[in-house]
């Protein structure tokens, strides 16, 4: 009861006279509230320091629910730890896929959820002014060091740190899966110009090469992560227009090591299954015939790309 009483009389004084500039306040300190929550939950979890029952219990939730709300956001904010394994291991995107992602008239551009700058440095190398947006700290800090005339600011895309209509396009490139759509489509929406682009990226790893299916068996013995690569987009924005560009990337044996190590479902892994697995990928790559003996690789790709316009 003191608890609730104290969420009254905070609430009380955040509202003040009430009315819209009451609704605005409340909705930005309910926002920061619930980020903070987030954040203790994420502590609690990565230290193993309380269960998702423990944790629904203090929310006033079921184990179910507390897990549905936060297990898929905390494996999105894992990357940070892994963040020299992802920059070094995810490979980057074929040239082709800048003229199918932004218009040719854009000039403004927004890396949503950029990451360690894979998809930023070909957008910059384009002639874009590219503002990134990343909230992983330490994906922020490879991201400044790989691709430094890029704009880099800390936000995400359920709360995009720009002004309404500043960019041209929004580009989201291995991440739209991790956004939550209710809120990412709306703030997409407010930072595009009239006219904008939104485009969602992803490269999906070619299995029909028999080697490149065994490491996706090996990756996905402990979990199946499905991804819908050709997502829908509601309203307001309009008809989707897509491409499948098939290209290789190059990359070493270590470079596929840390490919899987980059993994969030990987990075969440116990130790020991994790190492495990690693050196179970190692394997492979040493004893496999198409790859035996060989340090060069060429990874077989598919990059996918759905664009949509607003209005």
């Amino acid at each position: 009861m003191e608890t609730d009483d104290l969420g009254r009389r905070v609430a009380d004084d955040v509202a003040g006279g009430g009315g819209l500039a009451g609704v605005r306040r409340l909705s930005g300190v309910i926002a920061a509230l619930e980020e903070r929550r987030t954040g203790l939950v994420e502590e609690l979890r990565r230290g193993r320091e309380a269960t998702w029952e423990e944790i629904g219990r203090a929310c006033g939730m079921t184990r179910q629910g507390a897990t549905r709300r936060w297990a898929g956001r905390l494996r999105a904010r894992s990357f940070g730890v892994a963040a020299a394994s992802y920059q070094h291991g995810r490979p980057g995107y074929p040239q082709a896929l800048i003229g199918a992602a932004v218009p040719r008239e854009a000039r403004k551009v927004l890396d949503l959820g950029a990451g360690t700058g894979k998809l930023t440095g070909l957008l910059v190398e384009a002639g874009l002014d590219v503002v990134a947006v990343e909230p992983d700290a330490g994906m922020r800090a490879q991201l400044v060091a790989a691709v430094p005339k890029a704009a880099v600011r800390a936000g995400s895309a359920e709360r995009i740190p720009l002004p309404d209509g500043s960019v041209d396009a929004v580009v989201v490139a291995q991440a739209w899966h991790w956004f939550d759509p209710a809120a990412a489509v709306p703030e997409a929406a407010r930072v595009l110009a009239p006219g904008g682009t939104l485009a969602l990226v992803w490269n999906v790893r070619d299995e029909s090469e028999p080697w490149a299916a065994e490491l996706g068996a090996l990756m996905h013995r402990s979990t199946n992560q499905r991804i819908d690569t050709w997502p829908a987009v509601p309203a307001p924005f309009g008809a989707p227009e897509r491409l499948e560009i098939r290209w290789e990337h190059s990359t070493t044996r270590a470079g596929i090591v840390d490919l899987v190590a980059s993994r969030s479902y990987v990075i969440a892994l116990p130790d020991a299954e994790r190492a495990r697995l690693l050196a179970d990928v190692e394997e492979l790559l040493a004893t496999h015939p198409d790859l035996a003996g060989r340090d060069a690789i060429a990874m077989p790709y598919l990059t996918r790309c759905t664009r949509v316009r607003l209005g």
